[in-house]
């Protein structure tokens, strides 16, 4: 019993002190922990971050932080982590290489959660397709189309291509170019076309429509016409003009030609 008492006061004399200050260690960790995950939380609030890339991040620091303590620890003790940080780092390595696209995307929707260069409910054209963007995840994007189908766009595409996003401003300029029979007296086709305007309530004042002569083309005189809306009426502008034009110039003694060819025969 004596000889076993001796070597268990040896171990608590050799480990004891090592064993004390790596639970204070531990404790303390997780104390500075625990605030800073709650001044990370405020910052992404305050930020205003997407709520599931709050939740990931949130949660892989966390981890890192947790398994940086444990490492410390560890280390504490007496036990080599060298070997054990290598090998996660040859591991880290092959599963990086192998989810190298997945990875890629992961990458891509976080950078888009963070810098919002667009978000739910804008309609954009990216990556040769357009739509509503209806869902932003960390690895794809949803998009839903004019006709009510779903796109899936990886993030990685979004990020490494040209984007628009049509819904970043307040106003959006509607241009038609409409086209007159040459003969036809172009300043009534300017009356024509202001009146329509004017009477346009969603068309805006300011800044001014514009229009004037684009091209003497092949079958037409054609009229270019610019004007201001307010993005939501978009679309309701640009075919209620058509209509009204259509139906205005034929009753105005306006011709809207169409491609025509003369034949000359010689004998």
């Amino acid at each position: 019993m004596e000889e076993y008492l001796s070597k268990l006061i040896e171990l608590l004399v050799l480990y004891g002190p090592k064993v004390v200050g790596a639970i204070v260690v531990l404790i303390v960790g997780y104390i500075i922990i625990r605030f800073v995950m709650k001044g990370i939380t405020k910052l992404f609030k305050k930020k205003e971050y997407d709520v599931s890339l709050q939740s990931f991040l949130r949660s892989l620091i966390n981890m890192t932080l947790q398994a940086l303590l444990w490492i410390s620890v560890l280390g504490m003790l007496g036990i080599q982590m060298t070997s054990f940080i290598a090998i996660l780092g040859a591991a880290g390595l092959a599963i990086g290489m192998a989810l190298s696209g997945t990875l890629q995307n992961f990458a891509s929707g976080v950078m888009i959660l963070i810098f919002r260069p667009f978000k739910a409910g804008d309609f954009i054209e990216a990556a040769g397709v357009s739509g509503v963007v209806s869902e932003i995840q960390v690895f794809n994007t949803i998009m839903k189309t004019g006709d009510n189908k779903t796109i899936i766009v990886p993030n990685a595409q979004l990020s490494n291509t040209i984007m628009k996003n049509y819904s970043t401003e307040p106003q959006r300029r509607v241009d038609w170019t409409f086209g007159i029979g040459y003969g036809d007296d172009v300043q009534k086709a300017f009356d024509v076309l202001n009146d329509l305007i004017t009477k346009d309530s969603k068309i805006l004042k300011d800044p001014a429509p514009f229009m004037a002569v684009s091209e003497l083309a092949n079958s037409s005189v054609n009229i270019v016409v610019r004007a201001w809306v307010n993005a939501a009426d978009y679309w309701d502008v640009f075919f209620d003009m058509n209509r009204k034009v259509y139906e205005t110039f034929s009753k105005s003694g306006l011709n809207i030609p169409y491609p025509q060819m003369d034949v000359h025969l010689h004998q």
